[in-house]
Parts: structure tokens; sequence; C-alpha cells
């Protein structure tokens, strides 16, 4: 093989290595670090309105910071939502996580690609040992009514399942989105574990009049 095959070859492996190198380091910043998401549910309106980009703060989760109340999270969505399927258990008032991928290609695509996952995006209401009720369209969380200015005028929390009047778990959040009446969330799947929660929302970058913190 003569010289410029050897070094045409070398420069096709030197920029396959950099290419998969790159690729390799994007998917580690995306599930480790950061990464950009479109909001394409109403549950979070007025806070957050569909068509809303974010950026997306992973490092939280990977160095282990405390969730706290207030922090909007996304999380892997439940494996059953329907309320018909849902067994309510005051003492263990936990959402049900069922699935996992069978082997390491779907767990790959899954987990890190994240093709057909879906993920909620929600607030915080209570974490470990406090006591959320909900009553008259208010939340009390350890027996005080619950100041909640991030909600839209007029907007009341109903009881639209049966998590409605319980402590939280170790280990778990109870979360809720601020579109009330327009959200599917821990009222009735129940609480969601730490180790489900995928990010917490760092700021919005689209719409840039709406650019900042959320």
């Amino acid at each position: 093989m003569d010289t410029e095959k050897k070094n045409n070859i070398k420069e096709v492996i030197e920029w396959i290595i950099c290419i998969v190198i790159a690729v390799v380091l994007a998917l580690l910043v995306r599930h480790y670090v950061f990464t950009p998401t479109v909001v394409r549910q109403v549950s979070m309106k007025t806070t957050l309105e569909q068509g809303d980009r974010l950026i997306l703060n992973r490092w939280c989760i990977t160095t282990n910071q405390e969730i706290k109340r207030g922090d909007i999270i996304t999380f892997e969505a439940p494996s059953v939502l329907d309320k018909e399927d849902i067994v309510f258990d005051k003492e263990n008032p936990v959402a049900i996580y069922n699935y996992e991928p069978s082997n390491i290609f779907s767990k790959f695509m899954y987990y890190v690609l994240e093709f057909s996952k879906t993920s909620y995006i929600k607030r915080v209401i209570a974490v470990a040992g406090d006591n959320i009720l909900i009553k008259n369209g208010k939340v009390y969380l350890n027996g005080e009514l619950l100041e909640e200015e991030y909600l839209a005028e007029g907007v009341y929390t109903e009881r639209t399942g049966a998590f409605y009047d319980i402590t939280v778990p170790e280990g778990y959040v109870f979360a809720m989105g601020d579109n009330r009446m327009q959200s599917e969330d821990c009222r009735v799947f129940g609480c969601i574990p730490i180790d489900k929660i995928e990010s917490k929302v760092a700021f919005r970058f689209w719409p840039f009049s709406k650019f900042g913190e959320v």
C-alpha cells in the first residue's frame, strides 16, 4: 500500500474517532449535566406554556443535590396512570414503576437516548415527612394553608385522585402541575421516587421575552 493511501486511511480513522468521541461527550453532557427541552403539556400553565423552550439541570441529580419544595422537576412517568388500575394504600402512597427494558440495547435506548420514554414536568409541593391535605380547593402542608403565588387567578386544587390526605414517604416527593384542573399528577398516581426524577428546570431560553429563571 502506497504512502498516500495509508495517509488517507489514517485520516478517515482519525475522523471516525473524533466523531465517536464527540457523540459520546454529547450524550454524557445531555444525560448527566444539562439538556434542552420543549414544553408539550398544559399542566404547568401559566408558569410554563406549550412551546416554551427550557434548559434542564441534570447535574443536580447526578450529584444528588437536595430536591426542595417549589422546585420544578421532570420525572419518568409512572407505569400505571389509569385511576381504575391504581390501588390506594395510605401507608404506602407511592407511584407504580414496573417497566424495565429487557436488554442492554433497550436500556440504552430508553434511559440514555430516551426513545419511547414519557416524562412529566411538575412542581414539588411536598418532600419526605410532609403531610399533604387537599380540601375545599386548597392545599394544606403540615396542617398549614399553603400559599401558592405561582397559581393563576381562579385556579383551585381538586381531589382528582385518591392521594389527597397522605404523608410523603422517605425517598419520595409529592408533585403537582400549576394548572391543577388539567394536570395528571401525584393526586392520581402517588408520590414519585427520588431516583425517577430526571432534572430540575434551570431556565427558559425561548420565547426570548421570557428568558431567565422560571
